[in-house]
């Protein structure tokens, strides 16, 4: 097992713009999409993108929320699992679309099937979340942040 080491404190060197992602972070758990499916697009784009970091502090978050582990765990296989209902799966598939592009086609019919789920406000809400986790995602990767050896108290 290959247990890393931080390559800098980030989030010290640059603390305005680190804070200015926390709140835009926060802002998005508080707006339209509520914590709960903020939290579960943080988690499956963290997979997508490996952070383990990442997926470590959401899937934690998620669990003291009250989201059965059993279900954090099927996030990656989304499709075939029962658990999640039409909204999760919707922003399941906008933020693989997101989160792979220019290698995916964020096309005007995937669009329309978001709206036919998500009011406009939830869909810029649902970007932001997508868009900011990718950023956290490229951040803690690249600057190889490792999993705390107990849970962050969130």
């Amino acid at each position: 097992m290959s247990q890393h080491t931080a390559r800098l404190p980030y989030h010290q060197l640059s603390s305005k713009a680190f804070m200015g992602l926390v709140n835009v972070s926060e802002a998005v758990k508080k707006g339209a999409l509520g914590a709960r499916l903020a939290e579960l697009v943080f988690l499956r784009v963290s997979q997508i993108n490996g952070c383990a970091y990442c997926m470590d502090m959401h899937w934690n978050y998620l669990v003291k929320d009250g989201m059965e582990p059993r279900h954090l765990n099927a996030v990656a296989g989304w499709r075939e699992a029962p658990f999640f209902s039409e909204r999760e799966r919707a922003a399941f598939r906008w933020a693989e679309i997101i989160t792979a592009t220019p290698h995916s086609d964020a096309s005007d019919e995937e669009f329309a099937k978001l709206q036919a789920l998500f009011t406009d406000a939830e869909i810029a809400d649902l970007s932001f979340a997508i868009a900011t986790i990718n950023a956290w995602n490229l951040l803690n990767a690249g600057m190889r942040s490792p999993i705390p050896a107990k849970p962050m108290v969130v």
